[in-house]
């Protein structure tokens, strides 16, 4: 996830036009109130200095004729913007260490609102041994129920998470085709097709010709939040934008819409499975 930000630099008469040095990629940094802040810049042609906040840090863009001086001013005028992204990255990077970690047989995964239990091997009552089977209702789990994958107990974290993701996102489907059949019945609307994402960014969308897509991680989260993000995407069948008129739609269709737009604030579909 990045975030940027640019300064628009053509009412700076004090900058004017040189020779352009060489284009390539600086490793620098600049100390604001005794806090070190290195960045990698970047020369191009653009008219404006641009400033990305990523996984990798900070990336400076600026035309090749600013001098360094005007580049370090502006990464300090935007120190305390800088420092905040820096610090949801941290916070990230480590929630979804955790995550890795909890790729194990006894690890835990949220499945409609609940936390369920990772094992490997079969369970005594499974009927066949080499399939996933959850140990529950999977339309109404309870917490601490246990989904059994055919794995060894010290199998690779990233064949068990494929394994358990593949069967999230089946899942995903049935869940997701049950709940536009009820809105289809409630509202009167339905996408002319619909399929899964695994964007990384977005929860849904909807395009111009009805097409909906709905993210499978969504299967995570309890009912009335799958319920929201599908309600909101329905509503766009009627409404593009996000106008006034677009929430009087969603209300229509959904009235308790506000309690799933809540619990998705801040959250994307790249942070989960949460922990």
């Amino acid at each position: 996830m990045t975030q940027q930000l640019s300064f628009d630099l053509d009412a700076a008469p004090s900058l004017t036009p040189k020779r352009s040095p060489e284009i390539g990629a600086h490793d620098r940094c600049v100390i604001h109130h005794g806090v070190t802040v290195p960045y990698r810049l970047h020369r191009s042609r653009r008219r404006s200095i641009g400033l990305t906040v990523g996984d990798d840090g900070l990336r400076v863009t600026a035309p090749s004729w600013v001098s360094l001086r005007h580049i370090d001013e502006a990464v300090i005028e935007k120190f305390e913007w800088i420092q905040r992204k820096l610090q949801a990255i941290h916070i990230r990077h480590k929630k979804l260490a955790l995550v890795a970690s909890n790729w194990r047989a006894g690890g835990t995964l949220p499945y409609l609102g609940c936390r369920l239990v990772l094992r490997c091997g079969t369970a005594p009552e499974q009927p066949n041994p080499a399939a996933v089977w959850f140990e529950g209702d999977p339309d109404a789990p309870q917490v601490n129920q246990a989904l059994w994958l055919p794995l060894p107990e010290d199998v690779d974290s990233a064949r068990l998470r494929d394994l358990s993701q593949a069967w999230l996102q089946q899942r995903a489907k049935a869940w997701f085709e049950k709940r536009l059949a009820y809105f289809k019945t409630t509202s009167g609307l339905g996408p002319s097709a619909w399929k899964l994402s695994s964007a990384n960014t977005r929860w849904g969308t909807c395009n111009s010709d009805g097409r909906i897509l709905l993210n499978w991680r969504l299967i995570h989260f309890e009912p009335v939040v799958i319920d929201y993000v599908i309600a909101h995407e329905l509503a766009h069948l009627r409404v593009m934008n996000h106008s006034a008129a677009f929430w009087d739609v969603l209300q229509t269709i959904y009235p308790d819409y506000l309690a799933g737009h809540r619990a998705l604030s801040g959250v994307s579909p790249g942070d989960m499975p949460a922990v």
